[in-house]
């Protein structure tokens, strides 16, 4: 007798069957994911020294695969394996996870080229590829990919021209394909993209002409287009980004109101002609000139390629499987009902719950992460607000801290959890390291130990809101904080100055290290003397500070030799033993003002003082100033205290202004001393062309 559904039990049972399914999907998909995640592991690691935990006996989410993370649904919904020392291939199988939301594999050495079937993760919103040794050409399938905000491919060796089907990707802020090899023009089509907010297409081989689309992107903030090899009319529009717009190293480029572009005459053309041979791999025998500047090039077809995704058709294979689990499905339905329920209740008091391992959940997206698996957003996950009892006492100012704050996931991912690798430098109280944001910037971050930190509370806080309230182009800017009490760790998030500190450029031996001009040092004075004014003016939203521990290591020197005081503020978030810990070591160096020792106290004529110092340094190119310094700096025996590194070059007038102000500052009686305000200006009546 044949299966009726018109028999109540049979049907009974099918109902069960359906239930059981849609509670435990893992009977559908978990034999699929498992596949492909052993596939995955095959190629990404080929020798198995780094995803040993990635076994075909295992359970994915059962938090055992390591950078592994799976949904409610027990899916794998993200896979984070940044900085794992991974050189393998990424695998076409990546496919076959369907549900993946986010792809982090960033700051590894992975070969060969980007599979076209990653294109068929229709909900993946993150792939970060970046700073891995990918080439080939980025596969024009991937306009598929409609939730994609983030596509992070820079640092690798990418070749062809950039798919002009990226504009399909409507829901893309940031797209980053900067220091890859990538060739012809910048397609029109991005200019389309709505809610894109950062372009960064730098260092390529790219030509021809700024398309106009781009300056009507009406979220675009940043546009990077440095060091290629565009020409032409500049669109007027693009001057609204102000210093978002950064297009030096593209000789060919003019335009009016742009500090460094050339006027165009009749001769620059708004499409110049192109480069007649390929500037490298990918073209396919195809000459730039045939490339098209700005047209929106169809993705070719062949077979199902471009069609529609149609509803996938039940295999004989899935009939196979759903009579033999229908047939086992009765005796095992109420053991399965009831082991769903347990498993389900536990999840969801572990929703709620940070266990010992560090596995959270994002209840913003539903996945379930282990070792900070990174999240979709800067946003704070929900229910995890270490300043939300704070907000009566900050009042208005709770909004301003809202915008600084960093997540704890974003901090561990930008400098892959905090890999040695990363480390710039340890003091007594901190760790800083060099991290990329997900926005594609880089940072560096500073952690601090809670232990360090001033135990009250509100001073932390009011600490806290000092350093939010600092807006000057000489003191290095704070991105954001993050406060863990889990960890018992604070986290200052700030820009990353490129050209190192100050004392870097000192003691330099001839044809070992670089030597600064003239002029560079006196345009490093002034915006020594700019910061440290800033830092005493009394101004609206911002008390008047005292560094209190200057030095040529706080110093910063970024890639326009600018310089920018680093640390500003920092002390009115520590303790006070950590701070006059930090001072022996500025004592020691001689920056530290002789009135400390019997009033203890610091004021705007200590940060001077060590100012007067700091500009002995950059006259004489050393790190220590002796007697015989001072004694030729108040003898005006400038050709025994000039660097002689310059070999003359230096104009006399000025340097002895210099020596006589960095006198003047460096006296022992802070009566004596002048104003940084007055300084400014006697500096600012220096004719130095900057």
């Amino acid at each position: 007798m044949g299966f009726s559904f018109s028999q109540p039990l049979t049907f009974l049972f099918f109902s069960l069957l359906v239930f059981a399914l849609l509670l435990n999907p893992k009977w559908v998909c978990g034999d699929t994911e498992l596949r492909a995640l052993m596939d995955i592991k095959a190629a990404l690691d080929p020798e198995s020294h780094y995803l040993s935990s990635w076994t075909i006996n295992g359970k994915p989410c059962d938090g055992s695969f390591e950078g592994v993370g799976c949904n409610e649904k027990g899916q794998v919904a993200n896979i984070s394996l940044q900085g794992k020392g991974l050189y393998g291939k990424l695998s076409p199988a990546i496919a076959e996870l369907k549900q993946l939301t986010g792809l982090y594999l960033h700051y590894n050495s992975l070969q060969g080229t980007i599979p076209r079937e990653i294109a068929n993760l229709t909900f993946l919103s993150d792939l970060y590829l970046n700073v891995n040794n990918l080439s080939g050409e980025i596969p024009p399938e991937i306009r598929k990919m409609e939730n994609l905000q983030v596509l992070q491919l820079c640092y690798n060796q990418l070749t062809g021209s950039i798919p002009t089907q990226l504009g399909s990707l409507k829901k893309l802020v940031v797209l980053a394909l900067q220091s890859n090899q990538l060739a012809g023009a910048i397609p029109a089509s991005l200019g389309h993209l709505g809610m894109l907010m950062r372009l960064d297409l730098s260092s390529n081989r790219l030509f021809g002409s700024l398309p106009s689309t781009l300056a009507d992107a009406p979220s675009l903030r940043v546009l990077d287009v440095r060091n290629n090899t565009l020409s032409g009319n500049v669109p007027p529009a693009l001057k609204r980004m102000n210093d978002g717009f950064l297009y030096e190293y593209n000789l060919g480029l003019c335009g009016v109101g742009f500090s460094s572009l050339k006027t165009c005459n009749s001769s620059d053309q708004s499409n110049p002609e192109r480069p007649k041979k390929p500037y490298g791999a990918g073209f396919g025998g195809t000459s730039a000139k045939d490339i098209p500047e700005t047209a929106n090039v169809p993705l070719p077809c062949n077979g199902t390629q471009c069609q529609n995704p149609s509803k996938p058709k039940q295999s004989a294979s899935s009939i196979i499987v759903g009579i033999v689990v229908f047939a086992i499905a009765v005796p095992t339905i109420g053991v399965l009902t009831f082991t769903e329920y347990r498993r389900r209740k536990q999840k969801l008091r572990n929703s709620f719950d940070i266990s010992d391992n560090g596995l959270i959940m994002n209840q913003a997206k539903g996945t379930y992460q282990k070792n900070g698996s990174p999240l979709a957003s800067l946003e704070y996950s929900n229910g995890w607000d270490p300043l939300a009892e704070s907000r009566n006492f900050m009042g208005d100012s709770y909004d301003v801290f809202h915008s600084f704050r960093f997540n704890l996931e974003e901090v561990e991912t930008a400098t892959q959890y905090f890999s040695e690798l990363n480390l710039l430098g340890r003091s007594i109280f901190s760790a800083t390291y060099k991290g990329m944001l997900r926005d594609g910037s880089v940072v560096a971050i500073k952690r601090i130990s809670k232990t360090s930190c001033k135990s009250d509370e509100s001073e932390f806080l009011k600490g806290l809101h000092i350093l939010t309230s600092l807006r000057n182009e000489n003191l290095v800017r704070l991105r954001g904080f993050c406060c863990s009490r889990g960890r018992g760790e604070c986290f200052l998030v700030y820009d990353f100055v490129h050209n190192g500190n100050l004392s870097c450029y000192l003691d330099v031996n001839e044809g070992e290290g670089q030597v600064l001009e003239w002029s560079t040092r006196v345009s490093i004075v002034k915006g020594i003397a700019k910061g440290i004014a800033y830092l005493h003016a009394y101004k609206p939203n911002k008390p008047a500070l005292v560094h209190q521990n200057i030095s040529a290591e706080k110093v910063l020197i970024d890639q326009r030799f600018n310089p920018m005081l680093s640390d500003s503020g920092l002390h009115n978030l520590l303790t006070d033993d950590i701070v006059f810990s930090a001072l022996k070591a500025s004592a020691a160096k001689g920056y530290l003002a002789p009135e400390y020792t019997t009033t203890g106290r610091f004021t705007e004529k200590s940060d001077v003082y060590a100012f007067g110092v700091l500009l002995l340094q950059i006259i004489s190119g050393k790190r220590k100033i002796t007697s015989s310094m001072c004694l030729a700096a108040e003898s005006s025996r400038l050709e025994e205290l000039i660097d002689p590194n310059l070999h003359g070059r230096f104009i006399e007038y000025e340097a002895a202004k210099l020596v006589k102000m960095a006198l003047l500052c460096s006296h022992e009686s802070p009566f004596e001393r002048p104003l940084m305000e007055a300084i400014v200006i006697e500096l600012e009546s220096f004719n130095i062309c900057l």
